[in-house]
C-alpha cells in the first residue's frame, strides 16, 4: 500500500470516527440534559476535557504515543482560547432564544468543538474562508465557494427556526464565532508548524482547556440555569450518562484534533454540518423528535452540497499533486544531463574540464583484504 493510499485511508478514518462519535454524544447528552435535566453544558465540558487528558496520560505511559514537548506559550494560548470559545458559545445561547439552538432542539453540547450555536455554525465556514485567504493566503475556487454556499443554505433551511437576536447575544455570537475559528485554524496551523501529531497537541492543550472551563463553567452555568451545579441531585442514573458522556468525549475530541489535523479547518466544518443532518435524521427515527418536510429538504441540498464539495476537494488535490510532480520531473532531467561524474576517490572528468586524480592502489590494504 502507498504512502498516498495510506493517507487516504487514514483520512476516512478520522471522518468516519468523527461522525459516529459525536452523533453517539448528541444522542448520549440529549438523555442526559433534557430527560435527566443535568443543564449543566460548560461544567460537563470540563469534566469531558479532564477525561480525555487522564486517558491520554494513561495511554503515554503505555507508550502508545510519544510525547513531544514544544513551544508552551503556543499551547496555553491555544488552549485558553479553546476554552473561551466553548464558554462564549455557551453564553450566546443565554441571551438569545433557545430555539436558535441545534442539535435535537435540546441545550448546547456537550463536547469542544462541537457545541455549534445554530446561526454561529453557519458562519463560522464564512468566517475561516476569510480568515485563511486574509492570513494564510489560501485561495479557494469558485465551485468550491458554490458548493459550501449549497450546503450552508441546506443546513439554514433543515435547522434555523428562529432568529431572534438582541444586540448582547449579537456581540457574543460574533465573538464566539472569531475564537471558534481562530482556535481551528490555529489547531492545524500548529501540527504543521510543530511536527506534532493530533494525540501530542491535544495532550498538552488539554488541561488548560479543562482548567479554563472548570473554574468559568460553574458560574456561567449558574448565570444561564439559575441553578448551582454542587447543589444538583446526582442519582446513579445521572451518573451513568454524564460517566458515558465522558468516556464518548475521549473519542470525539481526539477525532476532532485528528480531522483538522489530516484536512483543514474547513472541512471540518463541513463534516460538522454533515453531523447536524444526521443528529437530525437519528433524532426523528430514534426518539421521534419532530421532523418535517422542511428538515428533509434541508438535509437533501446540505447533502448535495457535501457531494460537490468533495468532489471538487478530490478534483483540485489530484491536479495539485500533478502539478507538484510535473515541476519536479524537469529537475530530474537536469540533473540526468549534469556531465559532472563523481567518484569518491576515483576518475572522472569535472564540468570545468579539470581532471581527477586516478584511484591510487594500497597494496597493503588490499592484500589485507
Amino acid at each position: 500500500m502507498s504512502e498516498n493510499q495510506k493517507f487516504q485511508l487514514g483520512t476516512v478514518g478520522a471522518l468516519s470516527l468523527s461522525v459516529v462519535s459525536s452523533v453517539s454524544i448528541v444522542i448520549c447528552n440529549k438523555a442526559l440534559i433534557s430527560t435527566l435535566a443535568f443543564t449543566f453544558a460548560t461544567t460537563l465540558t470540563s469534566w469531558h476535557l479532564l477525561v480525555t487528558f487522564c486517558s491520554l496520560h494513561v495511554a503515554l505511559w503505555m507508550k502508545m504515543f510519544e510525547h513531544k514537548p514544544f513551544d508552551a506559550r503556543a499551547v496555553m494560548g491555544f488552549g485558553i482560547l479553546n476554552g473561551i470559545s466553548i464558554g462564549l458559545l455557551n453564553l450566546s445561547l443565554g441571551f438569545n432564544s433557545v430555539g436558535f439552538y441545534q442539535h435535537l432542539g435540546i441545550w448546547n453540547l456537550i463536547s469542544p468543538m462541537y457545541i455549534q450555536f445554530k446561526m454561529t455554525k453557519l458562519a463560522i465556514i464564512p468566517c475561516t474562508v476569510l480568515l485563511e485567504t486574509l492570513f494564510f493566503r489560501k485561495r479557494f475556487s469558485r465551485n468550491i465557494q458554490l458548493s459550501l454556499a449549497i450546503l450552508l443554505l441546506g443546513v439554514g433551511i433543515a435547522t434555523v427556526t428562529d432568529l431572534q437576536l438582541n444586540l448582547l447575544g449579537s456581540v457574543l455570537s460574533l465573538l464566539a464565532v472569531l475564537t471558534t475559528c481562530v482556535a481551528q485554524i490555529m489547531t492545524n496551523t500548529i501540527q504543521k508548524k510543530f511536527k506534532v501529531s493530533s494525540t501530542q497537541l491535544l495532550y498538552q492543550s488539554c488541561p488548560y482547556q479543562a482548567i479554563t472551563l472548570f473554574i468559568v463553567g460553574p458560574f456561567l452555568d449558574g448565570l444561564l440555569t439559575n441553578q448551582n451545579v454542587f447543589a444538583f441531585k446526582y442519582t446513579p442514573q445521572v451518573l451513568f450518562f454524564i460517566v458515558l458522556s465522558c468516556l464518548i468525549s475521549v473519542s470525539v475530541n481526539f477525532s476532532t484534533f485528528l480531522v483538522i489535523g489530516k484536512t483543514s479547518p474547513v472541512t471540518y466544518q463541513v463534516l460538522g454540518h454533515l453531523k447536524t443532518c444526521l443528529v437530525l435524521a437519528f433524532g426523528y427515527v430514534l426518539l421521534r423528535d419532530p421532523f418535517s418536510w422542511r428538515n428533509i429538504l434541508g438535509i437533501l441540498i446540505a447533502v448535495v452540497g457535501m457531494v460537490i464539495y468533495s468532489y471538487y476537494c478530490t478534483i483540485e488535490t489530484q491536479q495539485q499533486k500533478a502539478s507538484e510532480v510535473s515541476a519536479q520531473l524537469p529537475q530530474v532531467k537536469e540533473s540526468e544531463s549534469d556531465p559532472l561524474i563523481s567518484v569518491e576517490n576515483g576518475s572522472g572528468i569535472l564540468s570545468d574540464g579539470v581532471v581527477q586524480k586516478a584511484p591510487v592502489w594500497n597494496s597493503n590494504k588490499d592484500l589485507h583484504a
